[in-house]
């Protein structure tokens, strides 16, 4: 009687059980990172006896979850990848729409500025005309500063966010560090604490939407994350923390480090993933190039304006002072230096200007420049001296004090360009408008010569206002001011006092050509002609690349690392979303598999409850027996 009583006690038992986890699985099946239970049953040892073995009932072995850690990891990775996209989008499409606006954009503000100027070239008299061209050289200027103070705005609030998303990771990290101590003290025997390991794989999950991690299991039970390039976040129960902190060559941007004890590691270039790693590479990729590039922009705009300005005579007789002002490169000396050095540095070729930063290391008692992004060695000209100043890709460097070893300085061309450019003139009659030199043939010249009218060279000559007389001292030979004996060849330039002039004809013995200042031409519009020419005139890219198809060719590269972005991003959506049905699959509730269970089970334990009133009976009916 005792075995039947025992053996289905086992049964209704283990049915018991059975039913609580599948209630436990059912009140669970919104719950998000719930992977399913199921009980596993054995039968328990039998009895040997002579008459052979008799079995004692079922027991329950264990209470495992349906998980695939293989589904669990590409489940994550996908998540990385897809936030790491989802920022990158969203940030991407802010600069996208600011450079691209119809009304905020550079594009439409340069265009009335050259438009102005163009007004100017048809009436170089009228002071309103002039007055509104002052007005378009404001809003300009007004323009690349708003820009620039906007992409500034998204980089500060991108510090903050910084702040917070590290924040937010290192009390991730802590949990899962908690719920490894956790899991490590429950396991006991052979039971599994499922809900322990179901609550650090969404730590986990949550983890991975911050930054691409890696994770390794222990025999214990814990998990082991490592991030970045394997630097490791969580070993067992203890935590490295994550901070902020200036970058040791731009102390003025905040990078990501990693504390370990007295230890601290700046981890930014190699962080990936996540929305951390989106914003990183969304710095690296979008917002610093942009910014360089729109500064690159401003430095062409301002120096090639000002040259014409400069090459011109404004209303009141003057030469042409600078339009325009913009910052000298900005130079930052790491943190790290030791030595007493100092780095100036310049702008000396516009189309030389990449619109790269730079970092000049002093090493092995030389200096050296490399690319700040990519580390790429940069070729260096000269000694770094005032006389002969250190040249690479249209910068010149001159460099004093002495230098420690290893000290670096970050050289910034264009980045501070486009937030300083500022219109200097203030009066419509500082403009100017007119060529400073007129070219005259003498009225009693007998030959077929004639000059044109000068282009400046050099407006910094201090003899290039004065009177020069060209006179033919043969039919092939000229004199400049009564000296010298010069070749003469039609149409070849004749440079006289930084300007260029051509003859062209047969000029006769004892003709002459008057070259003197422009005094007096309010009508003259030569030279507020060609800075309204300007704007399709090669200046950068070695004179490839005019300054309206720059601003199209940052528009095009900004709205095509977005639109990129954005396919990318809804091609991992499919990919993130594959990955969860197929984890859900494995580890999902389906409350009609659970019903059918729960069906299984209840009839199950409805029948040993019935066998225990038989033995109950058969008990009652021996003791009767035995009574008598």
């Amino acid at each position: 009687m005792a075995d039947i009583l025992l053996t289905s006690l086992s049964a209704l038992l283990t049915s018991q059980r059975a039913l609580a986890t599948i209630g436990h699985n059912i009140a669970n099946v919104n719950t998000p990172g719930y992977s399913r239970q199921r009980v596993e049953l054995g039968t328990r040892i039998a009895d040997i006896s002579g008459s052979g073995s008799i079995g004692n009932g079922v027991q329950l072995l264990n209470v495992t979850r349906s998980y695939d850690v293989y589904l669990a990891g590409a489940t994550r990775s996908s998540q990385s990848a897809f936030n790491r996209l989802d920022v990158f989008h969203s940030l991407s499409s802010s600069i996208d729409n600011l450079l691209s606006d119809e009304n905020a954009g550079i594009a439409p503000s340069m265009q009335e500025f050259f438009s102005a100027a163009q007004d100017v070239a048809n009436d170089p008299s009228s002071l309103p005309a002039r007055q509104a061209f002052l007005s378009q050289a404001d809003g300009i200027a007004d323009r690349f500063q708003t820009m620039a103070g906007r992409i500034q705005d998204m980089e500060s609030q991108m510090s903050a966010r910084l702040q917070q998303e590290v924040d937010d990771i290192n009390g991730l990290a802590q949990s899962i560090a908690d719920l490894n101590e956790q899991i490590i003290g429950s396991n006991i025997g052979n039971g599994s604490p499922n809900d322990l390991l179901d609550a650090r794989d969404r730590m986990l999950d949550d983890l991975a939407s911050k930054i691409n991690v890696t994770t390794t299991s222990q025999e214990n039970g814990s998990v082991n994350v490592q991030i970045g390039s394997g630097q490791a976040l969580v070993i067992g129960d203890n935590v490295s923390r994550l901070s902020v902190g200036g970058d040791v060559s731009n102390p003025t941007r905040l990078n990501v480090m990693l504390d370990n004890g007295p230890n601290r590691t700046d981890i930014s270039s190699s962080l990936s993933g996540g929305t951390l790693g989106g914003m990183m590479d969304f710095r690296r990729e979008v917002l610093d190039p942009s910014m360089n590039e729109i500064g690159r922009i401003a430095v062409a705009f301002a120096f090639s304006v000002n040259a014409q300005q400069n090459s011109g005579m404004d209303l009141n007789g003057e030469l042409g002072t600078d339009f325009f002002s913009v910052a000298e490169p900005g130079v930052i000396p790491a943190l790290s230096n030791n030595g007493a050095a100092s780095v100036s540095a310049s702008i000396t070729d516009v189309g030389a200007l990449t619109g790269n930063d730079y970092n000049l290391g002093f090493s092995g008692g030389a200096y050296t420049l490399n690319r700040a992004d990519t580390g790429e060695p940069v070729a260096l000209t000269g000694s770094g001296t005032v006389s002969d100043p250190f040249v690479a890709d249209g910068v010149s460097f001159v460099t004093g004090g002495t230098p420690a070893e290893g000290d670096t300085f970050l050289i910034r061309p264009t980045y501070n360009a486009a937030a300083s450019l500022q219109n200097l003139i203030s009066s419509a009659q500082d403009i100017a408008a007119a060529g400073p030199l007129r070219s005259l043939a003498n009225i009693g010249n007998t030959g077929s010569g004639k000059i044109s009218g000068g282009t400046v060279t050099d407006s910094g000559n201090p003899l290039l206002l004065s009177n020069t007389t060209i006179e033919f001292t043969s039919a092939n030979t000229y004199s400049v001011n009564g000296a010298g004996s010069f070749p003469y060849t039609p149409d070849e330039p004749i440079e006289v006092n930084g300007a260029t002039f051509q003859i062209s004809g047969d000029p006769a013995v004892g003709d002459s050509f008057t070259i003197e200042p422009n005094t007096g031409g309010v009508g003259d519009n030569s030279n507020i002609l060609s800075m309204a020419n300007l704007q399709s005139v090669g200046i950068l890219d070695g004179g490839s690349s005019s300054l309206t198809s720059s601003v199209s060719q940052l528009v095009a590269e900004v709205g095509g690392a977005t639109r990129l972005a954005g396919n990318n991003l809804t091609a991992q959506g499919a990919l993130l979303q594959s990955a969860m049905n197929q984890r859900d699959s494995v580890s999902g509730v389906n409350l009609d598999e659970e019903a059918a269970n729960m069906l299984r089970y209840q009839q199950a334990y409805e029948a040993a409850a019935q066998m225990i009133a038989v033995a109950d009976s058969m008990f009652a009916t021996l003791l009767n027996a035995v009574g008598r």
